[in-house]
């Protein structure tokens, strides 16, 4: 029989790297709240009308990647490719975007069925943030500013910010006249890709990474050059409030969104860390999306970043997360001291929240028990057996103190403490392993 594997571009995330992921979440999260974002979750499945009338049946995404499928009951659905669409329809739907200002983020998995390779898979991962109601340059800069703080709170380093602005839905119309015209007069030198999006998609050969596209591309008129009075004043706002910020950034005039609800300000950090993959968010403003799907003129602006590339660049840059192993293991001897140990376990977890605890299961010898402990990473061992019931009592011994001991010929430390005095000598014996910890 044939073992079973998981289907390509679809990955398993295993320990220790999901400690890694946890952090990432859990740093994102006080982020997100510190200003003033609530979460949103989303289902995975959604109609797939709402990605073609939102992304645009001529991206790419729509045309080639999504993972679509019908349902029982002849529906068509789509896995979601992306966060925004759904977050926009649940706005829509629950009434949370007529007249209101909501800042909303959301985490979870999206599907595209691109070709797998690293920090990039079929099921992949997003952290994003999204700000309806405000149709300023203040509202861009507090979402720039907020996922430069992320970065920050995150230890990553080595990151560019590249801005543009696409301007409003006349300039790109007239800018999209200009470019075709340029571009038709070098049309066999294009790329396939280019050629076929020329008439259909034109901006998205901007995006292009033929060198000889890119080449052609050197001469071609700009979208900064093109820009209406309001989106250049938009654009200038926000440029002033990075410098306002200390937040530097480059301008790319080619730099444009792969779906079609962009609007004014796009940007993007990007790495040069992670080869191909050089993007690790990116968005922008969408001021039509709202009423494109059916709700009243709403400004709308916000950004999603890979997890998966995010993981890969801190490794890169050598980031870990703290430290997942237990503070105490619990060794017990006998039947009447397991039974005891689970009760313990349960009063130390309750006077300890913060506590990470592992109680020996399978029995055992206590050196067996004691290597078991040593394994799991804990700093402290307890020992509970017939002599400590009697006594009322636990030996505590510092399982790090051996390793210690062998560098530095300072003797093993394990004494007897009262129960009832446990979860306090607990707190001070952790604190005073952290610091030896690091500080050695």
């Amino acid at each position: 029989m044939n073992k079973f594997q998981s289907v390509r571009g679809f990955n398993d995330v295993l320990p220790p790297d999901t400690a890694l992921w946890q952090h990432l979440h859990a740093v994102a999260a006080r982020t997100f709240a510190s200003y003033g974002y609530g979460e949103i979750r989303l289902p995975l499945v959604e109609h797939t009308a709402l990605f073609a009338r939102s992304i645009g049946e001529v991206t790419d995404i729509v045309e080639k990647e999504m993972f679509t499928f019908k349902d029982r009951e002849g529906d068509s659905l789509t896995l979601r490719p992306e966060g925004t669409a759904g977050t926009v329809r649940a706005g829509l739907e629950h009434g949370l975007l007529h007249n209101q200002q909501q800042r909303l983020w959301y985490a979870g998995p999206m599907f595209r069925h691109e070709r797998p390779q690293a920090g990039r898979y079929r099921q992949f991962h997003q952290l994003g943030v999204e700000a309806f109601g405000m149709a300023g340059p203040d509202i861009d800069l507090e979402v720039i500013a907020l996922s430069a703080r992320l970065m920050r709170s995150l230890g990553i380093g080595g990151l560019t910010l590249e801005l543009n602005s696409l301007g409003s839905a006349q300039t790109r119309t007239a800018y999209r006249a200009a470019l075709v015209e340029f571009l038709e007069r070098y049309e066999s030198s294009l790329d396939a890709d280019s050629r076929r999006r020329l008439r259909s998609n034109p901006l998205r050969v901007l995006d292009s990474k033929d060198p000889q596209t890119q080449e052609i591309l050197r001469e071609a008129p700009t979208l900064l050059d093109a820009l209406d009075d309001a989106s250049r004043a938009h654009f200038d706002g926000l440029r002033q409030g990075l410098e306002d910020l200390g937040i530097a950034y480059t301008i790319n005039p080619r730099l444009v969104r792969g779906l079609d609800y962009y609007s004014r300000t796009v940007f993007e950090w990007t790495t040069d860390r992670l080869g191909a993959q050089a993007t690790v968010c990116a968005g922008g403003r969408y001021d039509g999306l709202v009423e494109q799907l059916g709700g009243a003129p709403t400004p709308a602006v916000g950004w999603a970043s890979g997890v998966e590339r995010l993981i890969l660049l801190m490794k890169a840059q050598g980031l870990t997360a703290p430290d997942p192993a237990p503070h105490v293991y619990l060794c017990a001897l006998g039947e009447a001291a397991q039974r005891q140990a689970q009760r313990l376990a349960e009063r130390l977890r309750d006077a300890l929240p913060w506590l990470r605890l592992a109680v020996n299961a399978g029995g055992g010898k206590l050196a067996a028990q004691l290597k078991r402990a040593d394994r799991s990473g804990a700093a402290l061992a307890l020992i509970l057996g017939e002599a400590e019931l009697a006594a009322a009592s636990i030996q505590v011994k510092s399982l790090r103190a051996a390793h210690r001991e062998a560098r530095e010929s300072t003797p093993e430390q394990q004494q007897a403490v009262p129960l009832a005095e446990l979860p306090q000598r607990l707190s001070g014996l952790l604190e005073a392993e952290h610091l030896m910890r690091n500080h050695p």
